[in-house]
C-alpha cells in the first residue's frame, strides 16, 4: 500500500512534465493521503528515516496509515500490546511531523 500511494504522489508531481495523472482504486486509504504529491513523497522520506532510528515504529507507522489497521489490529499482528502501539505511534507522528516541516 505504501509503495502504490508513494508511486502515485510521484506520479502526480510528473503531471508538470506531460505525465498523465494515473486513476487507480484503493478504497478508504487514499482519502488519509495528503492531498498533494510531494506530501506524500516527503513522507516516505521521512519514514526511511524513521525506520533506521526505530524499525517498529516505522512498521505502526505503515499499518495504522497505509493499512488503515486499528490499534488493536496493529498490535495483534505486530505481537505487542495495544499501549506500545499507541505510545509508538504518538511517538512517530511527532518525530515525521517534525520531519516533514524541515524538509518543506
Amino acid at each position: 500500500m505504501r509503495r502504490i500511494l508513494v508511486d502515485h504522489g510521484r506520479a502526480r508531481l510528473r503531471d508538470k512534465r506531460g505525465g498523465g495523472a494515473v486513476v487507480i482504486e484503493i478504497g478508504e486509504a487514499i482519502d488519509r493521503v495528503p492531498a498533494k504529491g510531494l506530501e506524500v513523497v516527503a513522507l516516505d522520506d521521512a519514514l526511511h528515516g524513521l525506520a533506521k532510528l526505530d524499525a517498529q515504529q516505522c512498521r505502526v507507522v505503515e499499518m495504522r496509515f497505509f493499512g488503515g489497521l486499528s490499534l488493536e489490529e496493529t498490535a495483534e499482528a505486530l505481537g505487542i500490546s495495544r499501549a506500545t502501539v499507541h505510545r509508538d505511534w504518538v511517538t512517530a507522528r511527532a518525530w515525521l511531523l517534525r520531519e516533514m516541516s524541515r524538509a518543506g
